[in-house]
């Protein structure tokens, strides 16, 4: 682990073991930390805080740039560390450390944009002056299934504004963890400012982050049951929190779109990263007069996914990250076949030959999917397709808010009325519209409901890490 500028091992002297999702070989082992490491790392960043706070923003910037530099030189390095330590595909960890560098440099240039102003009074002798100032230590959680740009999607933001922070990175992906904080480490980040706990039980360092006075802020990413109880025991303490969470996407094909573009979209972003990703699709709603033909592509497109893995050339899915989550996926599956949907590729797991060392599941088509079936009402995390048949335009819109998540949702029209009537009617934090990836490091990221509380990425995302100051001066 990494605290206040020192790599130690836990205070325990105990390590956890990871192993490549693909093959179920060890590949490392990492400090098992406890709440006594979770405490020494908080007093670290908060004794760091009142120095690093006041750097000036150029200077943060200037350390934010040169992490960039390192990420972006060592891309390759840091994409086969995924793939091995994750599972996804090559090409796509390439991508993804693409999009982590992003972030970085986004931060870097936004930490220049930090501004206060001056108020107006209606008293003549006074004056309002407004700052922005850094919150203080920030607790971070991130997930395993973007083990990268999820790290840097919360700390760009944080370090720039003037934040320090202690990071607990999932138990499945602490190796890409490590790395990225060896190179934020070489570009000159002060000791205590960033600060990294592994632990492979995370429920101790949880009440650590929630419980200890020292921490202003938790960030977290991932599951809606974890974040709502990490949500609930910081605002018991008064904490700031910001929390993306879980989400079911509906992707809705209005008769006037073209479906076979359609269905190369929702192919292609329905199985990215093995539909491990909380923006993946889950209910895809199509008019009954574009099934036949939505389905045939999408029927071409998913037969053609080749499993296995991420390092293996034409594979488009990796491994799934453990058993459990095979499990998950498979029961969803059954649970809608016995209930008369149909499997028109895939519903089953990969077992034969290198696929029994993994935790495999074949890319799956499902049809004739509806309300009652587990899948319609609980996110897949998992490379399956439910395509839905509707008849009434009218409706489809009220179908797709029923949920109780609001992460992100898809349009495909060809109507300019219908794309601006589904944007503005749509209870979701992140809309497509004919366009399957709405994001970006300048663009705000974060959902409603149960998918979560606050923005990651654009001017919203360091905002989260500000607190406003209101100076009142009487002349």
């Amino acid at each position: 682990m990494f605290i206040n500028g020192q790599w130690v091992a836990a205070a325990s002297g105990k390590e956890f073991e990871v192993t490549d999702p693909a093959t179920g070989e060890v590949i490392g082992s990492v400090p098992d930390g406890d709440a006594r490491d979770a405490t020494a790392a908080v007093a670290a960043a908060d004794a760091a805080f009142a120095g690093w706070s006041t750097t000036t923003a150029a200077h943060r910037a200037d350390l934010l740039y040169a992490a960039w530099r390192l990420m972006t030189e060592r891309a390759g390095q840091l994409a086969e560390l995924m793939t091995r330590e994750q599972g996804k595909p090559l090409k796509a960890s390439r991508a993804e450390v693409a999009y982590a560098s992003d972030f970085v440099k986004f931060y870097a240039e936004e930490a220049t944009r930090v501004t206060g102003e001056w108020l107006p009074s209606a008293r003549p002798e006074q004056r309002f002056l407004v700052l922005r100032q850094p919150v203080g230590v920030v607790a971070m959680v991130t997930p395993w299934n973007y083990p990268i740009s999820m790290l840097t999607r919360k700390m760009g933001p944080a370090l720039a504004a003037g934040c320090t922070l202690v990071l607990k990175p999932a138990e499945a992906t602490p190796l890409c963890a490590r790395a990225v904080f060896e190179i934020f480490i070489e570009a000159g980040f002060p000791a205590g400012v960033i600060n990294l706990v592994t632990a492979a039980d995370p429920a101790p360092i949880g009440e650590v982050f929630t419980s200890d006075p020292l921490v202003r802020k938790i960030a977290f990413t991932g599951s809606t049951a974890v974040g709502r109880k990490l949500a609930g025991a910081a605002a018991g303490n008064l904490k700031r929190v910001s929390v993306e969470l879980g989400g079911h996407a509906p992707f809705i094909v209005f008769p006037d779109a073209d479906p076979v573009r359609a269905a190369k979209g929702a192919a292609a972003l329905k199985f990215l990263n093995a539909g491990q990703a909380c923006i993946s699709p889950n209910r895809l709603y199509v008019h009954e007069s574009q099934a036949e033909s939505f389905i045939s592509t999408m029927k071409d497109r998913v037969s053609a996914i080749q499993a296995g893995n991420g390092f293996a050339d034409g594979v488009g899915i990796g491994p799934l990250v453990n058993e459990a989550a095979v499990a998950k996926v498979e029961a969803q599956v059954d649970d809608a076949v016995a209930k008369g949907a149909a499997a028109l590729v895939g519903g089953h797991r990969l077992v034969d030959g290198d696929f029994s060392r993994g935790h495999f599941f074949a890319p799956t088509l499902l049809t004739g999917v509806a309300d009652g079936m587990d899948i319609y009402r609980n996110e897949t995390f998992g490379p399956v397709a439910p395509v839905i048949t509707y008849s009434d335009t009218d409706d489809v819109l009220a179908l797709a808010n029923d949920t109780n998540y609001g992460l992100a949702a898809y349009v495909y029209t060809q109507d300019l009325s219908t794309a601006i009537r589904a944007f503005e009617g749509l209870r979701f934090g992140i809309i497509g519209i004919n366009d399957v990836n709405p994001t970006a490091a300048s663009a705000p990221f974060g959902g409603m409901k149960d998918s979560g509380i606050g923005r990651e990425g654009s001017h919203e995302g360091i905002a989260e890490y500000l607190e406003t100051k209101l100076g009142g001066f009487a002349l």
